[in-house]
């Protein structure tokens, strides 16, 4: 679907901060980087999303914003700052999509309507590098995508199976859901709000990160 085509689409024209990687867009470290988004305008099919970095026509990329989760697809189509992306998810996902744009749409005219989200609001750390700990002391890095006081979504080069208890920084939880490059985890208990940064922001030291790589 074209450009234009999106824009006479049944759609949400709202801001939302997000990130994405692109394919072989690697860091010094050999890491797929994360860049800083925004979307423009977004239907349950497709969404227009200004970034940094364009990529190309047919790469399939992941992202994932605030306010709709992990959301994977296709470029389509590029401008000069954007790109078009094909969503690819199941019915029962694109349908959760379309609730919440339906319900962005109605709470932008009445900000009395109440959140959809439970658990918690979800934010974004400012310093998201941190830690997975697995059962048997194993530690692998992560990022952290979007953290609450009942849990956390990390992108990671692990996907541990749903139901597998681990730790993300110093927080302990089970694996929930899982999402391209990555999984939610939800805290066996609740934490502190005020402390939430410090507790699950815990990179891995260096000695520990060199001794896991031998």
């Amino acid at each position: 679907m074209s450009t234009e085509k999106l824009l006479k689409q049944r759609g949400v024209s709202i801001a939302v901060a997000g990130q994405y990687t692109l394919p072989n867009w690697y860091d010094s470290k050999g890491k797929l980087r994360t860049f800083a988004c925004r979307t423009n305008r977004i239907s349950p099919y497709e969404m227009m999303v200004d970034v940094p970095v364009v990529g190309r026509v047919g790469d399939y990329l992941t992202s994932y914003f605030r306010d709709f989760g992990p959301l994977d697809g296709r470029i389509r189509d590029t401008m000069r700052g954007s790109f078009l992306l094909e969503l690819d998810m199941g019915e029962a996902m694109r349908e959760r999509l379309a609730n919440k744009l339906n319900w962005l749409e109605e709470k932008s005219k009445d900000p009395n309507i109440p959140e959809l989200r439970k658990g918690g609001a979800r934010v974004i750390p400012a310093q998201s590098q941190s830690s997975v700990t697995l059962a048997d002391g194993a530690n692998h890095e992560c990022i952290i995508v979007d953290m609450s006081v009942s849990g956390a979504a990390v992108w990671a080069q692990l996907q541990p199976p749903i139901g597998m208890p681990l730790a993300i920084g110093a927080c302990i939880g089970r694996v929930v859901r899982h999402f391209s490059s990555g999984f939610a985890v939800q805290f066996v208990e609740k934490q502190n709000q005020n402390s939430l940064d410090r507790l699950i922001v815990r990179p891995i030291p260096s000695f520990a990160a060199a001794g896991a790589r031998v």
